[in-house]
């Protein structure tokens, strides 16, 4: 379990601690002159390096910065870096090697050997295949997978210098919205006019001041809070424990009792999962027949309440969502749910709901029935009351300072329109060209993706369905080029693998709490790079320089001007050179950031402050939504029955649930030593309750089969009594390694999911719809490989790239792609990415953007000009 704050605290004065050949230092000790003590900065916290002869030696946290470092930090920077994973040169798979442009025999990949070669033979037969894939099907035919760019905290993340790349040659078809909140970021700019999921929360000091009740719906704040996109420094810990010193009651309403409910004392409520829609109905449902709703709050501040009262009551379908309706569904009691409504409507409550809640089929439904239940009960906009669907992330809280941030290079306009929802790329790869509706729009796949390219991204992670996954890139696609520190499944299964350095072994900068934006890290080099591995502004700067697009791509400058630049244009008071040498500069935050409502405006005011939907208003029966005519999501929020829950479960099922884990960022530190807290025995653990181990005869610890129709993984069961009846747990992010019988011997929760859709209208994932049976496994093949490097052998000769006609096939293909962009241009792409893809000007209608903007600039702290350069840049581009 995580190391608490006291028992850091404790460890840290009495002087150092071993671990694995880590030492920790505490925060004041003095060095000697052999020793280089460099500043540095990752999603895990800020830290000071130790190097004692060109090797990590140590880390040293920043108790001043970072109060809560955990042991992701403190003990999984220096294993993952030296870990037996790295993969320390370019290499290649064994057959595809022998014949890139015949037979490459993709059935082998994942199975078989990997060739070392040196970085002139990787970068030409990289080249070689974006080429002849270009020529053979445009530049669609190339699919970039490197959607999210957690692959580190920095500015230059490797999605972004991919996208550069690919941009000044006629780009590549791409992915759109994201797996951590793909149904809400869809529907809610229709409901609110904002994102909201990724938006800043009312002000810590506001709630301690005003809030009486937090309902925390479905997230654990303390776990999920521990990293985040750029730099987690742990600042909102301290508010939440203080909220509970105050006195704030919490009720938590999960299948499972988490280590935020334990540390804050929560009521627990405990609910069958993909139930939540159902929960909130009821209890708007009771506000209303008890006359207890706001009706001159629905008037003022809402359209369509009248229609949502009718499917209240029954109007239409002859069903009355009574708190008893909603009973049979939920598992939770009537008069419990008479209780919650009771409670949160007589006190000043904040409903803080997390986005695993809508990572289900019908996922548009939850957030919505809660901002309808807020709306029924006159909540929204008033200080300390309301909703928030970020609390559990990014110093959700934290004032926001408005400083305008170091922003990297820009990625610049894709040409490729064609893109695909992240949930069905399986889909696309099996039917190139077929239409799908999102957002009201009707679009088509790529007509053929035959080069998959992802850097610094674990596609065969975080893709559900992850056997559907392996068929389909095994059927329909020539070529994965696969750019990574480790050997993740995405480069087991790859065939050309590009060693990139991690963080520690490059230069970059970043800046501090996502919401916060009151601090710039330095991410000074560590060490030098391992093996002959190269950043990614080196490798896409090789592959530019290959399609006669260097200049271009580097702008005549040194990579370390870039960072210069980069940092000039901030709010930054300290020169670059002061900056460089501290490792940290500060930003002072408003007074007036303190007293920020989110919705605070609107409710004060929803004639000059109106939300940026049709109406104006919060939208709790949607006219746009019911034009749309999608016959999965209807237009205001409505229990609809998941394919696979519990109330339809086969005798022995049980509901698989996919949380973040404790000490993993997704896939990120598998590979390091903290793993072993994820693990039984080597292998993911499964939380299961005592009961229903019992049945099934299973014991603490061990070894364990699930499965169900789509695949079946090993894993290593945890008893818990936190845990409600028929729901298990199994933490999303373990590595891949298949036996001989096809299962997951390491525990990889994604191999049971389901890529079904949430909804026609937002395509997000389902992965939290997943039914599944469990017995004891008594037949193993072998103790877990995930976490051991393929077999490599050694070309017995170089190999003769001359015989590849690399020449002609890039001649082909290369130049006249200079784009020329407007300065709104180049700050949408260089600013104001979401944390996961870099949105397309169409995503939304250009009302949505000036609510979604909202959020959006302050996190990307551009000026007043800036801004309005950006609104003309979306207002000419955005969704008609």
């Amino acid at each position: 379990m995580p190391l608490s704050r006291r028992d850091f605290l404790k460890s840290a004065l009495a002087s150092a601690v071993a671990a694995q050949g880590l030492t920790l230092f505490p925060a004041g000790k003095v060095f000697a002159d052999d020793t280089q003590v460099i500043p540095h900065a990752t999603h895990y916290g800020p830290f000071n390096a130790i190097v004692k002869e060109g090797k990590l030696v140590g880390v040293q946290p920043l108790n001043d910065v970072d109060p809560f470092p955990t042991k992701m930090l403190l003990e999984g920077i220096i294993s993952r870096t030296y870990s037996d994973t790295r993969v320390l040169y370019p290499m290649v798979r064994k057959s595809y090697l022998a014949d890139p442009q015949g037979d490459t025999k993709p059935h082998l990949r994942g199975k078989e050997p990997f060739v070392r070669v040196d970085w002139n033979t990787a970068i030409a037969l990289t080249a070689l295949a974006i080429a002849k894939t270009i020529s053979k099907y445009g530049n669609e035919g190339v699919f970039s997978a490197s959607y999210d760019g957690w692959s580190h905290a920095g500015l230059n993340r490797p999605q972004t210098l991919q996208g550069r790349f690919f941009n000044l040659i006629g780009g590549q078809s791409a992915c759109s919205g994201d797996y951590s909140a793909g149904a809400s970021e869809v529907i809610l700019p229709h409901i609110v006019g904002d994102l909201e999921v990724y938006s800043p929360q009312t002000a810590w000091q506001v709630i301690e001041d005003n809030t009486e009740v937090m309902l925390i719906v479905g997230c654990d704040p303390f776990k999920t809070n521990r990293v985040e996109f750029r730099v987690a420094d742990h600042s909102m810990h301290k508010h939440w424990e203080e909220f509970a010193k105050r006195g704030i009651k919490f009720i938590s309403i999960n299948p499972q009792q988490t280590e935020t409910d334990k540390g804050l004392g929560s009521e627990m409520v405990h609910i069958r999962p993909n139930t939540d829609t159902a929960l909130f109905t009821a209890m708007s449902y009771h506000l209303y027949k008890t006359n207890q709703y706001d009706k001159q709050y629905l008037e003022k501040y809402t359209v369509g309440w009248d229609k949502y009262i009718n499917y209240l009551i029954g109007k239409d379908d002859y069903t009355a969502k009574t708190p008893e309706w909603a009973a049979k569904i939920t598992g939770i009691p009537a008069e419990k749910i008479r209780e919650l409504a009771n409670l949160v409507v007589k006190k000043r409550t904040q409903i803080c709901a997390g986005w695993a809640v809508q990572r289900a089929q019908h996922g548009e439904m939850i957030h919505w029935s809660i901002i309808n239940f807020a709306a029924m009960a006159g909540k929204i906009g008033k200080p300390g009351e309301g909703f928030g669907f970020s609390w559990h992330y990014g110093n959700g809280g934290m004032p926001v300072s408005g400083k305008k941030m170091p922003v990297g290079l820009s990625q610049g306009r894709n040409p490729i329109a064609a893109r695909c929802p992240v949930v069905l790329i399986s889909e696309m790869l099996k039917n190139p060209g077929a239409s799908y509706t999102r957002d009201g729009q009707n679009l088509t796949f790529p007509k053929a993706a035959k080069l998959i390219y992802t850097a610094g991204n674990n596609l065969l992670s975080h893709q559900q369905n992850t056997n559907e996954l392996i068929d389909a890139l095994n059927q329909h696609v020539d070529t994965i080029i696969c750019q990574d520190a480790w050997w993740c499944a995405s480069a087991r299964y790859a065939d050309i693998v590009l060693a990139s350095t991690t963080s520690l072994e490059r230069n970059d900068i970043t800046s501090g709490g996502t919401y916060s934006n009151n601090k710039i890290y330095a991410m000074k080099q560590v060490v030098k790079p391992l093996g002959d591995s190269l950043n990614d502004y080196d490798i896409f700067s090789s592959l530019a320089f290959m399609f006669n697009v260097q200049d271009d791509y580097t702008e005549g400058k040194t990579y370390m001007q870039h960072l210069r630049d980069a940092y000039a244009a901030s709010d930054a008071t300290d020169d670059f050179d002061t900056f460089w040498k501290n490792g940290i500069t500060f930003l002072k935050t408003p007074e007036a950031a303190d007293k920020f409502v989110r919705h605070g405006e609107f409710y004060q005011d929803p004639e000059k402050h109106p939300l940026h939907t049709p109406s104006g208003k919060i939208e709790m029966y949607s006219e746009t939504i019911a034009g749309f005519n999608i016959p999965d999501c209807p237009p205001m929020p409505q229990w609809l029955v998941p394919t696979e829950w519990l109330g339809n479960a086969d005798p022995g099922q049980l509901h698989v649930l996919s949380p973040h884990p404790w000490m993993r960022l997704h896939s990120q530190m598998a590979n390091a030593d903290v793993n072993e807290y994820e693990c039984v025995d080597g292998r993911q653990f499964v939380r299961i309750n005592h009961n229903d181990a019992k049945v099934r005869g299973i014991k603490d610890g061990d070894l364990v089969e699930v499965y169900n129709d789509r695949g079946a993984l090993l894993a290593g069961a945890k008893l818990a009594d936190d845990v409600m009846p028929g729901v298990i747990y199994i933490h999303e992010g373990a590595w891949l390694q298949k036996d001989s019988k096809g299962r997951c011997n390491s525990g990889a929760v994604n191999i049971l999911t389901s890529a079904k859709p949430s909804s026609g209208l937002s395509q997000g994932t389902t992965a939290n719809t997943c039914l599944a049976y469990m017995r004891k496994c008594n037949d193993p093949e072998s103790p877990n490989q995930a976490y051991q490097p393929p077999v490599i052998e050694t070309l017995p000769k170089p190999y003769n790239i001359d015989n590849l006609g690399l020449g002609p096939a890039i001649k082909a293909v290369s130049g006249g792609h200079k784009q020329q962009q407007s300065k709104g241009e180049k700050l949408f792409y260089n600013s104001c990415t979401l944390c996961h893809a870099a949105p397309a000007p169409t995503d939304y209608t250009y009302q949505q953007w000036q609510g979604i903007t909202r959020s959006m600039f302050p996190r990307a702290g551009l000026t007043a000009d800036e801004q309005q350069e950006v609104l003309q840049f979306l207002k000419k581009h955005a969704k008609k």
